[in-house]
């Protein structure tokens, strides 16, 4: 069943592609289908936790699934996305381009993520992963605009870049273990040198974050949501994220098992990637790049609980249950926000925030899912949001005293713990300006809006289902939400809590409160203060983030056109080198030779001359290029003659 869970989707996406050529809602019962019955497949692995299956000889090596724990958490959270967004796609797609392209890789995705969740290797992880990677790459270029080919370049560039690092580690990774299923790497790991077990898990690294959004590598994650479908949003950021999430907490939690040092490693670009986000979201004019900052500060959330889990070693289980129950609230979250959002754009044609403000005023369903969302993503109690950020709070407060009571200064974990309450007070801050903007605001003279009913019945209940599961998760977390992180737990390799966390207690409440004083001190003063003015009498949003912080524009295309330069001096120089060794070994073999010399019986035979047939060359890239790898590949041998020499 497990390999149908894979492979349905992509079937049906191939058989069904020429139907969608005709008309083009053609796909939508083949996706509500084959979406609804993925899902109800995913949902019987609840009662088949040991099923194992795989295909032999796949891709030389064969792919091979299992499930039960956080495979299956996964597995049931990414086929209730795509439920709902297949909901929620008609209206939104009503009238749109190219809908049978979009559906055809919208299915193929959903059979690569279910591959990348059940995979029971690396190898097979690997596989599903970059499929992943190459099929969602049509979503963000969807529209074909400047805007979306330009972040669908980016999309693609960070994907290869982590694909091939990623695949580096594996090779190295197999060369010291062998077979690549996670039992066979938590055996073996004690045995790899320190420095080998750093380089595969830096490389995978560099794979899995940069598909989560994780500093530096979140680029793409920014550009890519505003420009995307408004369902394509939700789920790149609801649930591809966390395929990169996964893929972190399998390198941490068996690969790295019992080292701290990779806790510290990796706590330091999950603080940056939480507080980063959450400040480009304050400063953000458009409603979709906000919810995008937004993805980008709770994967940094997300991060730190693995981060804390790995510190934490076998006491890790309070930061595991964070780290998976965010998972579990962010995905709920940014599918009902990112529905929300295709909402207003569908009516107002704009996400500019100057151009939607007060669109939700008499809306009553619209504002309820959205304020549902908002209060959990912010952490306010009674909210599902509340009682993972407990959690991942209470990790490093559990950290900070284990440090003290050993005799070490937990200062520099006392900063974080106040960086992640800031965070989620800034959390708090954007978030209400959002929901102050669209349903408080008053309206421009100038917005556009659809004639006759705003949403569909379909897409309300999307909005409907996912505003009523975080308030009803948060409010009975005990009997929902302790479940569901224990049975993830052996995933990370932790055994259950050992007491029950107080969720409501006054010392929870005050971490709570504390982020709560926070949000609304920068909502007053910097969001409705220095980020507003009055024009002619309206509010006026401003965009005050200036442009050279853009670090795609600031470093990495700067850096991508100096590496370019370089190396085609560098292949220009082994060009002409080469050149010269051949055209002048010539030139000495036809020293002194006479005038041409050609045979009567066949003029093509051979010819002598003075002057060689080196000006009768014409320069192309071809040429360029085998000079190039000539010159690769001689500095190639040259490193490994040095390497057996050593």
């Amino acid at each position: 069943m497990l390999v149908l869970m894979v492979f349905l989707p992509m079937i049906v996406a191939i058989l069904c592609y020429p139907l969608c050529g005709k008309s083009e809602k053609a796909w939508t019962t083949p996706a509500l289908v084959v979406t609804g019955a993925v899902f109800l497949m995913a949902l019987s692995l609840l009662w088949e936790p040991g099923l194992a299956d795989g295909i032999d000889g796949f891709c030389g090596l064969g792919v091979h699934f299992r499930a039960g724990g956080m495979r299956t958490v996964m597995a049931i959270l990414a086929a209730f996305m795509w439920v709902m967004t297949a909901l929620a796609s008609p209206e939104y797609f009503d009238g749109a381009r190219l809908n049978g392209r979009y559906f055809c890789f919208y299915l193929w995705t959903l059979g690569a993520l279910e591959g990348v969740f059940l995979s029971a290797d690396l190898m097979t992880l690997f596989i599903f992963f970059e499929m992943m990677s190459f099929t969602s790459y049509v979503w963000v270029a969807q529209n074909e605009t400047p805007a979306a080919i330009r972040a669908g370049e980016t999309y693609l560039f960070i994907a290869v870049i982590g694909g091939l690092t990623m695949l580096m580690g594996l090779f190295l990774l197999d060369n010291a273990v062998g077979r690549l299923t996670f039992e066979n790497i938590v055996e073996k790991a004690p045995e790899m040198s320190a420095s080998l077990r750093w380089a595969v898990g830096v490389c995978a690294l560099v794979g899995f974050g940069a598909k989560a959004g994780m500093f530096p590598l979140h680029i793409w994650l920014p550009k890519a949501h505003p420009v995307a479908p408004a369902p394509a949003s939700a789920l790149l950021s609801g649930i591809l994220t966390k395929s990169g999430v996964f893929g972190v907490i399998g390198i941490t939690c068996w690969l790295f098992d019992g080292v701290p040092g990779w806790g510290s490693f990796l706590l330091v670009p999950a603080v940056i990637t939480m507080f980063l986000g959450a400040l480009l979201a304050v400063f953000s004019v458009d409603l979709k790049r906000t919810l995008a900052c937004s993805s980008m500060s709770q994967i940094g959330f997300i991060l730190t609980g693995v981060s804390m889990c790995a510190l934490l070693g076998e006491h890790g289980s309070i930061a595991a249950c964070g780290a998976v129950l965010h998972i579990l609230n962010h995905s709920l979250i940014k599918l009902t926000l990112f529905v929300a959002a295709g909402v207003v754009y569908f009516n107002v044609h704009s996400l500019d925030l100057n151009d939607v403000r007060g669109f939700g005023r008499g809306k009553p369903v619209l504002m309820l899912a959205f304020l549902s969302g908002a209060c959990s993503i912010a952490g306010i109690p009674g909210f599902g949001g509340y009682i993972s950020k407990t959690l991942l709070h209470e990790g490093i407060v559990e950290y900070c005293v284990h440090l003290t009571e050993h005799g070490h200064s937990a200062a520099a974990y006392r900063a974080v713990e106040w960086v992640f309450l800031l965070s989620g007070g800034l959390t708090l801050a954007y978030m209400a300006r959002l929901f102050y903007i669209l349903f408080i605001a008053e309206k421009p003279e100038h917005q556009h809006q659809k004639e006759g009913r705003y949403m569909t019945p379909m897409t309300a209940s999307v909005l409907v289902i996912g505003g009523i599961l975080m308030p009803l998760l948060g409010s009975f977390p005990h009997q929902t939400m302790d479940r569901i992180a224990a049975y993830a737990l052996p995933f990370f390799r932790r055994e259950p809590m050992a007491h029950a966390v107080h969720y409501f207690s006054l010392t929870n409440l005050k971490g709570a409160a504390i982020s709560i004083t926070i949000g609304a001190l920068v909502f007053l003063f910097v969001g409705m203060k220095w980020l507003t003015k009055r024009e002619d009498g309206h509010e006026v949003y401003r965009n005050v983030w200036p442009s050279g912080l853009d670090l795609e524009d600031a470093v990495y295309r700067p850096a991508l056109r100096g590496l370019a330069f370089i190396g085609g001096a560098a292949a220009r120089l082994v060009e002409t080198f080469g050149a010269l060794l051949i055209y002048g070994t010539v030139d000495l073999i036809f020293l002194g030779a006479k005038d041409k010399v050609i045979p009567p019986e066949d003029d093509q035979f051979s010819a002598y001359s003075k002057q060689s047939e080196r000006g009768r060359v014409a320069r192309s890239f071809s040429s360029d290029l085998l000079w190039a790898a000539c010159g690769v590949l001689a500095l190639l041998l040259l490193a490994a003659w040095n390497m057996l020499g050593a």
